[in-house]
């Protein structure tokens, strides 16, 4: 499960900057500017940054979480009655 999310992780940041840029040349060939794919780009990049630094966090939460559970600190579930 670690290695789908750091699958993920290396495939969102450039995936969402081409997404980005390929929007972009869209709104530039529609609205005729040239500045709107590159616009589009840095927003795409941005926003990957984002979501892949939310993610890392997430993961380390849950990370830190499952690790606390296997100490055996009590609050696993019990075969006892």
């Amino acid at each position: 499960m670690q290695a789908e999310k750091l699958m993920q992780i290396a495939l969102l940041l450039p995936s969402s900057a081409f997404i980005g840029w390929l929007a972009g040349a869209w709104a530039d060939r529609y609205f005729h500017q040239s500045w709107i794919g590159i616009a589009g780009c840095v927003f795409g990049g941005i926003s990957g940054l984002v979501y892949v630094v939310r993610l890392a966090l997430a993961s380390g939460r849950d990370s830190a979480n499952g690790a606390g559970a296997e100490s055996g600190n009590g609050k696993g579930n019990s075969d006892k009655p």
